[in-house]
């Protein structure tokens, strides 16, 4: 990877697939952004690089990829296989670019606080995975054929999914009266088998229809 591949990438700015930081002070708080990646549909992380995407290069490059290959090594599960590229930019700066692939051995995991949390992406940000996120990366590893009966709970979901935009966990919960981990249980087969999506966000994930319901 050639310097001008790195400002390539940085011109498009952070977002789905790319992430900036400055230097690696706190790689393990960076290492989310890479399983966020490796868990949702892959990107790059560049150290020392601005925020508006300057390539101003941060010094003594090698010891903020020290840090952050420490980091890796020891806090993520399972190991994410990446490539890693260190550019100069001088005798003492330079750029360090990590390229992670889109996994197919998620949820890739770190441990904070002696428990286990996965990470997405969602748009330029990394957000920890809820449980039916979590439920659903790991079901779809197995490729596993999904059946479910078509019951009172599930034509609850679709009636309301024909009326509004999307339903989070609560809402259908309490829609359909039935306990927490029904309504999770339900919502992740019904993703996992095309038939709904859902769209993570930071406060509590939405369900939404995969096709228009009638």
């Amino acid at each position: 990877m050639t310097l001008r591949d790195i400002g390539k990438i940085a011109q498009k700015g952070e977002g789905l697939h790319v992430e900036f930081k400055k230097k690696a002070a706190h790689p393990e708080k960076i290492v989310k952004e890479i399983v966020a990646l490796a868990n949702t549909e892959g990107g790059h992380l560049l150290i020392g690089v601005d925020d508006d995407g300057t390539l101003s290069g941060q010094r003594y490059i090698e010891e903020e990829v020290y840090a952050m290959d420490k980091a890796i090594a020891e806090l993520i599960s399972p190991a994410i296989p990446l490539r890693k590229h260190v550019i100069s930019l001088g005798p003492k700066k330079g750029l360090a670019v990590y390229e992670i692939k889109k996994s197919k051995a998620a949820p890739h995991f770190i441990w904070e606080n002696k428990r286990k949390k996965a990470y997405v992406r969602v748009a330029d940000k990394s957000i920890q995975a809820s449980r039916e996120m979590w439920e659903i990366m790991k079901r779809k590893q197995r490729q596993e054929d999904i059946v479910f009966k078509y019951g009172k709970k599930e034509e609850l979901l679709m009636k309301a999914l024909a009326s509004r935009p999307h339903i989070t966990l609560k809402e259908y919960m309490e829609l359909a009266k039935i306990p927490i981990y029904i309504a999770s249980r339900t919502l992740v087969k019904l993703v996992l088998a095309n038939v709904i999506e859902v769209v993570p966000r930071e406060s509590e994930d939405r369900f939404v229809p995969k096709y228009p319901f009638h």
